[in-house]
């Protein structure tokens, strides 16, 4: 569906104001989004998957660990698909009031891709470059966002989401070095070229959650303070975005449609998009270098 399209359609959660900023800006930020109720049920899931990470002792298809994680001492850089690995976090990603906030964004008809939890461990989590999100996983059209919820508070210091507002409307990088190999974010001369007045940082209390278009730039910085800045990242497209690759194949939630009905057909979006890898990877692989 197009913007005009889904405006069309009466909001299930979100105001028609916040639908328009989006659709203008690219981003949104909703402050104590998720209720008490499903942050203690993801915070208990969370510790749960932390201490089973006690016993991993390299990265795999799971888990991506810090330099330094050991069992005494767990640091981790990120848990992939979470949603595979424990029913608390699909449970959330298809049943909450999330799954109706993205509806109020792509259109009634929505399908679930993939998933991650990205810690930021304190003391050191570290920057992610500014890059785009649709070049790791291109689909027919631009629909696809992708929600961040904060497990706990963040500020400033933990390294919040940060966005170029007015992005998603702007060019597709070239995420590739000139020596032809994936980096999976902007090269130094695109990143310098960057309006530093339209970066905007979205910290916030537990439980709000950030929301961007697969097409805005974005990042953070390393996390300098003494907490950790678990964010809970669920992305999403409307049912008439097919994917061009096979990355969430392996994962039972993968392209799973999780509001209204199935599309007929795929809608393709005029302007095109710059595939990224050029080998199918796993989502695994994917999400070692994605946001």
């Amino acid at each position: 569906m197009t913007p005009e399209d889904v405006l069309s359609h009466p909001p299930k959660v979100l105001s028609q104001e916040q639908r328009e900023f989006y659709f203008a800006n690219g981003y949104l930020l909703l402050e104590r989004f998720v209720s008490e109720d499903w942050l203690g049920r993801l915070k208990a899931a969370t510790e749960e998957m932390v201490e089973r990470s006690r016993q991993v002792t390299k990265s795999d298809q799971v888990w991506d660990l810090e330099p330094g994680h050991s069992a005494e001492a767990p640091r981790l850089r990120r848990l992939s698909s979470p949603n595979d690995h424990h029913p608390t976090y699909w449970a959330f990603a298809s049943e909450s009031t999330l799954a109706d906030a993205i509806a109020d964004l792509v259109g009634p008809d929505v399908k679930f891709h993939h998933s991650k939890l990205n810690f930021k461990w304190a003391g050191g989590g570290e920057e992610v470059k500014w890059h785009q999100d649709i070049q790791f996983w291109p689909h027919t059209n631009y629909s696809p966002l992708t929600a961040g919820l904060y497990l706990q508070d963040c500020d400033m210091d933990q390294g919040p989401l940060g966005v170029m507002a007015g992005s998603h409307e702007g060019p597709l990088y070239d995420q590739y070095d000139a020596a032809g190999n994936w980096t999976g974010c902007l090269s130094d001369s695109d990143a310098r070229a960057l309006d530093p007045a339209k970066a905007v940082y979205l910290p916030g209390p537990a439980g709000s959650v950030t929301i961007h278009n697969c097409r805005t730039v974005h990042g953070s910085a390393p996390n300098r303070s003494d907490r950790e800045r678990p964010l809970l990242l669920q992305t999403y497209a409307a049912a008439d975005a097919f994917t061009y690759t096979d990355l969430v194949k392996q994962s039972p939630h993968g392209d799973r449609l999780i509001r209204g009905r199935p599309a007929r057909w795929a809608r393709h979006d005029p302007r095109p998009c710059q595939v990224g890898p050029t080998r199918v990877r796993t989502i695994f692989e994917v999400q070692q270098r994605e946001g």
